[in-house]
């Protein structure tokens, strides 16, 4: 892994539009190693996670304007790191709103700042280092991700594995430049991307300049069979979504054909599979890891199992300033309110007055964001259609689930559904101890009232959205009710019942159909609740709590 990552580092000094490297996981030295190839002398600027506009993006200079009484613009810093490296460090807290800003820049290499009268323009062509340490449900915005070439997680990389480490000096290497490229290699990359389930245009994109820089680094005009693979390999298969397919036998040769027109095949098509079968054999050991860590990441990206931001007063992450007065809650950004003021004191100060004159529209209070916690709902069929032996089992994997919530302070209620209703067995609560006794007390058997956990489930939903929290709903059920809502025993009622509640319950989460024979009931109802379908007839606790993961 810190082979790969050294040599994306000197493809990206060659080519800086391919606009950088994400670094998950790894300590210093490691991370260290990776971002001095990467600048090879170039200026190194680090971005703060709680950066603002002024300082990322240019503007007044408070001291310089109060002392001569105008406008004086000075540069950002994505402006000084031009021709450099940016690295940020925590990347995973870093605003969405600074990472737009970020990820501009990068489009267009240029830099414009215009505030108070004064305007700015700047070059700022760099290459980005994003630091990842987040936990599991937390990454670096996706914005940026997007537009870096290469991803790494260096967790598993030891120190003794750097030892012989080396990277080449890019005052050396060739600089970046057209290098030929053939219809057949754009075909191969465009059908890399399809087998691995990479839709964006911007992945392939990057994967054609890997390929063009890999050629340059081994002193090649044109790009080659080993330029493609090393691209595909480092570009495209960290952002895959599904596995390639196995590569097809040939068909038996005829008996009658003649050898020659046997090997006279598509040449193209023959480069392609010759790819393609080196890019399988290349496959990470942890593939099956990375997969579901994209899909979880598309999920988060459309606000799905991660809290939903706040505005907040007074405390929080950064986010700003806006005008305002610092009353009720409100804090006042004093630098803000002096680089708001400093542009007209000329106008407001009288002959030989060397005060500060601030007026009410100069006034500017801090902006905070909070991310609202997220409360699990756990909902768990309890009635006499889930045997013992399953019964057993998701109440293990709610345990487990369990336990990880409390780490993470997160919040957990538990419903359970049996006999003729539904029952809020555990409450919203952050208490290890009591979830643990309310799952050794939950008893099994009687009928399946599947509408009553599901309508309260949406009822618990309704309360946690109200108190800012965001609500993820886990049920665990077969998903065959057979208890109407009023309690009778009507099969058809019962059905829709279930359905409407599902329908109505609006909150993000998962059905996972323990039974042994899943069928079309529990699919259903997680279409209409808008959740994940997961079948699981032969899961155990572990596996039952790895699916609410990924989901």
């Amino acid at each position: 892994m810190i082979e790969d990552a050294l040599i994306a580092a000197q493809l990206c000094a060659i080519d800086p539009r391919l606009g950088g490297i994400v670094l998950r996981g790894g300590d210093g030295p490691t991370r260290d190693v990776v971002l001095a190839a990467m600048a090879a002398g170039r200026p190194l600027r680090r971005i703060p996670v709680h950066i603002d506009d002024e300082r990322l993006l240019g503007g007044l200079d408070l001291a310089a304007t109060l002392a001569a009484d105008r406008p004086v613009a000075r540069m950002g810093l994505l402006a000084e790191a031009d021709g450099g490296l940016v690295v940020v460090p925590m990347a995973e807290r870093l605003d969405e709103g600074i990472a737009s800003r970020i990820a501009a820049v990068m489009d267009t290499g240029v830099v414009i700042a215009e505030r108070d009268g004064m305007r700015r323009r700047d070059n700022a062509r760099f290459l980005l280092a994003l630091l990842d340490d987040g936990a599991e449900d937390e990454h670096a915005p996706d914005a940026l991700v997007e537009r870096l070439a290469f991803w790494f997680d260096l967790s598993d990389v030891r120190n003794a594995e750097l030892v012989g480490a080396r990277f080449e000096n890019s005052t050396v290497l060739r600089q970046a430049q057209d290098c030929s490229v053939s219809d057949e290699a754009l075909h191969i990359i465009a059908s890399a991307a399809t087998s691995l389930g990479v839709t964006s245009a911007r992945g392939s994109l990057l994967t054609l300049r890997a390929a063009k820089a890999a050629a340059l680094f081994y002193d090649r005009d044109t790009v080659a069979e080993d330029d493609l693979i090393l691209a595909i390999r480092l570009v495209l298969v960290p952002r895959a979504t599904q596995f390639p397919a196995p590569a097809e036998e040939p068909d038996a040769m005829p008996e009658n054909s003649d050898p020659g027109e046997q090997s006279s095949g598509d040449p193209t098509q023959a480069l392609e599979d010759v790819v393609l079968a080196a890019v399988r054999a290349t496959l990470p050991p942890n593939m099956i890891a990375a997969i579901s860590e994209n899909g979880r990441r598309a999920a988060m990206s459309k606000g799905k199992g991660s809290g939903a931001k706040l505005k907040a007063q007074m405390r929080g992450r950064p986010v700003g300033v806006r005008q305002g007065m610092p009353r009720g809650g409100n804090r006042l950004s004093l630098i803000e309110t002096l680089r708001a003021a400093a542009p007209w004191q000329k106008l407001r100060r009288a002959p030989g007055d060397t005060r500060v004159r601030i007026r009410r529209d100069d006034l500017r209070i801090k902006r905070f964001q909070s991310r609202a916690e997220t409360t699990t709902i756990f909902v768990v069929d309890a009635s006499g259609s889930s045997a013992a032996a399953r019964l057993a089992e998701a109440k293990g994997a709610v345990e487990l689930l369990l336990a990880e919530a409390y780490v993470k302070r997160a919040q957990v209620a538990l419903i359970a559904f049996r006999g003729a209703g539904a029952a809020l067995i555990l409450p919203p609560t952050r208490s290890l101890t009591r979830a643990r006794r309310a799952l050794a007390e939950l008893p099994g058997g009687g009928g399946t009232p599947l509408a009553a956990g599901l309508a309260m489930a949406g009822e618990v939903a309704a309360l946690v959205r109200s108190k800012d929290r965001t609500p993820f709903v886990v049920v665990l059920t077969d998903g065959r009710g057979n208890i109407a809502l009023d309690g009778t025993a009507d099969a058809g009622a019962a059905k829709r019942d279930a359905e409407g509640a599902a329908r109505a319950m609006k909150a993000p989460g998962v059905l996972i159909d323990i039974s042994a024979r899943p069928r079309e009931e529990g699919r259903t109802i997680a279409a209409l609740m808008g959740a994940k379908f997961v079948a699981l007839p032969r899961g155990d606790a572990v596996s039952v709590r790895d699916a609410v993961k990924t989901s």
